[in-house]
């Protein structure tokens, strides 16, 4: 395992907008420096968190998959970020991970948000998605998947099952406390680095969003976080970091072993 390097984009959405959106986030990712592996989008980063799929859904040939495709390519690394998709007579919350090469994987997401209606428009996920990259594996999940630790906790294997853990979210600012809080303990209970990254300002319905993005690494200290503004952050992980941490403190090998029933 060489070191991972990721891109956390922080950024406002332009409510139900696609080609607002997709041209505001093409304009920033034509900045970030070459060398990135990975670029992380929010959640829904085409829509804002929009309970409005019959309008905005898209297939996985639409305009959005098509835009990642098309700057995966010309970055040179994977993108990330969920949007809503129409497949199969269902509209999904679906986390595409699209390789520079065309390759793409998607994850959809697990725990809908019934607090906001989200379980009544789209269907959940029942399998996760981890991902390989330079010898890195990488748990994909959105936002509200957060709130339960089992969905992504690491079973007792050896080695892990995962090194790196990335949520993408619509975090609202008035529960911003959990988010920072629970991103933490998903790193140090998984011993594994912590990845979320959440929009900013206020969605078309007037619910306000912080940011509050933060990569975070296998001890539970943050290494990059900022707040009510757009950011892009830059961070390098560590493979040897995360060796040794588990190989200091072997944790893990105590789990519980359980299993998940979809």
């Amino acid at each position: 395992m060489k070191n991972l390097r990721i891109s956390l984009v922080q950024t406002h959405l332009q409510w139900e907008d696609i080609a607002g959106n997709l041209q505001q986030l093409e304009a920033k990712l034509q900045a970030i420096p070459t060398g990135t592996h990975i670029i992380v989008l929010p959640e829904m980063f085409s829509t804002g968190f929009s309970m409005q799929p019959e309008r905005l859904a898209e297939s996985m040939q639409g305009n959005t998959v098509l835009w990642m495709k098309k700057m995966a390519e010309l970055k040179k690394c994977i993108i990330t970020g969920s949007l809503i998709i129409h497949e199969n007579n269902c509209y999904y919350n679906r986390l595409i991970w699209m390789l520079p090469n065309g390759q793409m994987g998607f994850y959809d997401k697990r725990h809908c948000f019934a607090y906001a209606g989200e379980d009544k428009h789209y269907t959940p996920g029942n399998k996760r998605l981890i991902a390989s990259v330079n010898g890195w594996k990488i748990n994909l999940q959105i936002c509200y998947d957060l709130r339960f630790p089992v969905w992504a906790r690491q079973q007792a294997n050896n080695p892990p099952e995962y090194d790196v853990l990335i949520y993408v979210a619509n975090w609202p600012e008035k529960r911003i406390h959990a988010w920072k809080s629970l991103l933490i303990a998903r790193a140090i209970e998984n011993q594994c680095y912590v990845i979320g990254v959440n929009r900013i300002g206020n969605d078309g319905i007037g619910i306000a969003h912080s940011g509050d993005s933060m990569a975070i690494n296998p001890l539970g200290e943050i290494l990059w976080h900022e707040a009510n503004k757009e950011a892009i952050g830059d961070v390098t992980l560590s493979s040897n970091f995360l060796n040794e941490v588990r190989s200091r403190f072997p944790f893990l090998a105590d789990a519980d072993k359980f299993s998940i029933h979809a």
